[in-house]
């Protein structure tokens, strides 16, 4: 079970980081970026289930937020551009 998980986490992550790659939009890449962000944090959360370390659990907590919360900057200061060029 273990391995399977790990290698469905790292097909997911080949296509992000194909899609990262090509594009074609900024907004398409940040997304992309994000969405990298939280299959490594459920790699992080597979490995610490898996190796009964809960401790682990924690850091992905933080992880997935300052993920989030990058994201949501990134969103408002693109409408911002937006309206700045109108």
């Amino acid at each position: 079970m273990m391995i399977a998980t790990f290698l469905l986490l790292a097909a997911a992550m080949a296509l992000t980081v194909i899609r990262l790659l090509r594009g074609p939009s900024l907004p398409d890449r940040v997304v992309a970026l994000d969405l990298l962000g939280f299959i490594v944090a459920g790699m992080i959360t597979a490995a610490a289930l898996f190796a009964d370390q809960p401790g682990l659990l924690d850091i992905v907590l933080v992880f997935t937020i300052l993920g989030f919360f990058s994201t949501v900057a990134f969103a408002r200061y693109l409408e911002k551009r937006r309206f700045d060029d109108d």
